[in-house]
């Protein structure tokens, strides 16, 4: 058996430097393909690229970049032949990204989109992502130290973990379940230099945490690193009765 075969994305874009750090702990234990964004995709979330072309480049020796979204890089490299991948790779990593994806923030994520993508094909994907304040080496380190572990496990089938880095250099490792965060929202209306009208979204900075030590946000607000195992099929059981109220009121109309 050769080394294990890594493919590492992000949505920073092909040159942000958690993606470089992480691709250098990697490749300590593994053969690592990158094809990533050319430019941050942040907020992107699963968004694939149907109706437009997509131009792609070769940076270095199996560094690539698509003009695409992170969801776009994982497809095409996974289905692209073997014009980025030599063959399937054995897991798929994306980040480390720069900023927290906690809660809620899951669904907007480009981050754990790509990580998504290769998990909804039967493969094993692990997202990672840090605070601003975060120390990239340590972090990376640990997250070589975890996909390992992800590689040694007997169980190959479809897999998805969502990693949160806090600030600081050394941290106990929990799992955790979903927290939830609550944003200060809004829209902000503005006017460019020629009177036209435009808008901005999103309110001030910060954020605050559900505190319950077995949530991914209540782990961080505590410096713990967060490993939270994400679903695949958002199906809800405890509103199955509440879906058939509603068909049985108007089935009776």
């Amino acid at each position: 058996m050769g080394r294990p075969l890594v493919l590492l994305s992000n949505d920073d874009g092909v040159r942000s430097e958690g993606l470089a750090q992480l691709r250098l702990a990697l490749l300590e234990i593994a053969d690592v393909v990158v094809v990533a964004p050319e430019h941050e995709q942040s907020a992107s979330s699963h968004a694939l690229s149907l109706h437009r072309p997509l131009r792609f480049a070769e940076h270095a020796s199996s560094v690539f970049s698509i003009e695409g979204t992170p969801a776009d890089c994982v497809y095409a490299a996974l289905f692209g032949d073997t014009r980025f991948l030599p063959r399937i790779p054995d897991i798929v990593v994306s980040g480390v990204n720069r900023g927290l994806n906690l809660a809620a923030d899951i669904h907007y994520s480009g981050t754990v989109a790509a990580a998504r993508e290769a998990a909804l094909r039967g493969l094993r994907a692990v997202a990672f992502s840090g605070d601003i304040d975060t120390d990239l080496p340590s972090a990376c380190r640990l997250g070589r130290r975890l996909v390992n572990a992800v590689l040694e496990d007997d169980d190959k089938s479809a897999l998805l973990l969502n990693v949160n880095f806090p600030r600081g250099n050394h941290w106990p490792i929990v799992v955790t379940r979903l927290g939830s965060r609550r944003y200060h929202d809004g829209v902000e209306f503005r006017k460019d230099p020629r009177g036209r009208e435009y808008l901005w979204l999103g309110g001030p900075p910060g954020a605050e945490n559900q505190a319950d030590a077995d949530t991914d946000t209540g782990a961080f607000d505590r410096g713990w690193v967060g490993i939270t195992p994400l679903e695949l099929a958002p199906y809800s059981i405890e509103h199955t009765e509440r879906a058939r109220a509603v068909i049985a009121t108007f089935a009776g109309e």
